[in-house]
């Protein structure tokens, strides 16, 4: 299995900005077509699991939009083979440090986001 092919890379991480600008301008549409359309993706949140696309679109479009902005601090994205891919990052949020993990696959319609996490640490 070839990890890090250039042109994958360039794909996901592509796809992880188009996410990474729509979380911070509230594009709840981009943000939903970027999950996969699927009762099996899962988004674990702050303070939410969340279970299925209809779940993770409903959380989406009731949150509160304000104060989402933050300042991503380091980023590691990995592409095994040409369908499959991570994407972690680290970031600060109003005086506190997050992290987010996805799982990335590509799928017909484009890479979609199949598992997430996100969560701050203690401190």
């Amino acid at each position: 299995m070839e990890i890090d092919n250039p042109q994958v890379l360039a794909e996901v991480s592509a796809a992880f900005q188009r996410y990474q600008d729509a979380i911070i301008e509230n594009d709840v549409a981009v943000l939903n077509e970027l999950f996969r359309d699927d009762p099996r993706t899962i988004r674990y949140g702050i303070g939410e699991n969340l279970y299925g696309h209809a779940a993770i679109a409903g959380y989406r479009s009731a949150r509160n939009p304000a104060s989402l902005a933050r300042v991503e601090t380091k980023r590691v994205v990995t592409a095994y083979g040409s369908d499959y891919a991570t994407t972690n990052i680290e970031f600060t949020r109003q005086g506190k440090i997050g992290r987010q993990s996805q799982a990335w696959v590509r799928m017909p319609e484009g890479w979609r986001i199949v598992a997430a996490h996100v969560s701050y640490m203690e401190g």
